[in-house]
């Protein structure tokens, strides 16, 4: 609840969010949140809460029916107050009684100690890996594919591919067209760097959807990279397609200039890590996310 304008609170919202990016080196808010927040706004069934200007709790609904995701950030210079927790014991004491779900970007201990309180299970964990830029030779092609940009009518093939291989994801599977449009209209967005790998009949067999945000800077300051979504059509598997457009798009980003490339994969999914492994990608302990669920 706030006495703030929608205006006011999106504001506030971004300029604590900004503060916890800069001190914790992760977002607190996912992608997927921060869209709905700019495209959407608050629906029925959403909540979002502040105390005074230091913290927010944010509650939203899936649409559905899915249970929430909960969405909390204090900024650091108000850390060690009690503000996390009260903001929290506000929302699940008079919040409705509904499974809920929230990311601790980073891991942070904070989050162990408020999910352990209030017998929240860790149930996911998301590992970000990063590989420092500079030369990636052009992939060895495969017979009877074309690996290409991406133009306007590959939009059906994009979705139809999306959905076969990430049919099991919570979140990657639910991208429909609106979601697409969404993602295509940010100002990162680039044609180019959205891969597609297609057959002799010009059928989409997968996708790797690259990002180069230029808002986004690695530790070195220069430019951030990221193998954003890497998808393939399961009854194209077996044929090299998924290392074939991981190369393409991490050469893709160096000679755009990155000097570092990041991507996010879940913990369990072996196959993916070694592949990444095999490719230079590491892994450090802060670069851990983990979900917390409620029931």
């Amino acid at each position: 609840m706030s006495a703030l304008s929608w205006e006011q609170s999106r504001e506030l919202v971004d300029v604590i969010r900004g503060e916890c990016r800069a001190a914790d080196g992760a977002d607190p808010l996912n992608e997927a949140t921060s869209l709905r927040l700019r495209h959407t706004g608050l629906t029925d069934g959403d909540r979002l809460e502040f105390r005074g200007t230091d913290g927010f709790l944010l509650a939203m609904a899936d649409p559905a029916g899915g249970g929430t995701e909960i969405t909390l950030a204090v900024r650091p210079a108000a850390r060690c107050r009690g503000l996390g927790g009260d903001l929290l014991a506000s929302y699940l004491t008079t919040g409705p009684q509904a499974a809920c779900t929230a990311w601790a970007h980073g891991d942070h201990p904070a989050a162990r100690q408020l999910a352990a309180r209030w017998a929240f299970d860790r149930v996911r964990e998301l590992r970000l890996l990063r590989l420092l830029g500079g030369t990636h030779p052009a992939p060895t092609p495969v017979p009877g594919v074309l690996v290409r940009g991406f133009v306007p009518a590959d939009a059906e093939g994009v979705l139809r591919v999306n959905a076969a291989a990430f049919a099991q994801h919570p979140e990657q599977g639910a991208m429909d067209a609106d979601n697409l449009a969404q993602r295509m209209a940010e100002p990162w967005f680039d044609p180019a760097g959205l891969l597609v790998a297609t057959d002799d009949h010009d059928r989409v067999l997968g996708f790797h959807w690259t990002k180069l945000d230029p808002a986004a800077r690695s530790a070195t300051g220069g430019p951030l990279g990221e193998v954003y979504v890497i998808g393939v059509d399961p009854a194209a598997h077996g044929r090299g397609l998924g290392r074939l457009l991981l190369q393409a798009g991490l050469h893709h980003l160096a000679s755009r200039g990155a000097a570092e490339i990041v991507l996010y994969v879940e913990a369990d999914n072996v196959p993916a890590l070694a592949l990444y492994a095999s490719l230079g990608f590491s892994h450090a302990a802060r670069d851990t996310h983990v979900m917390y669920e409620r029931r």
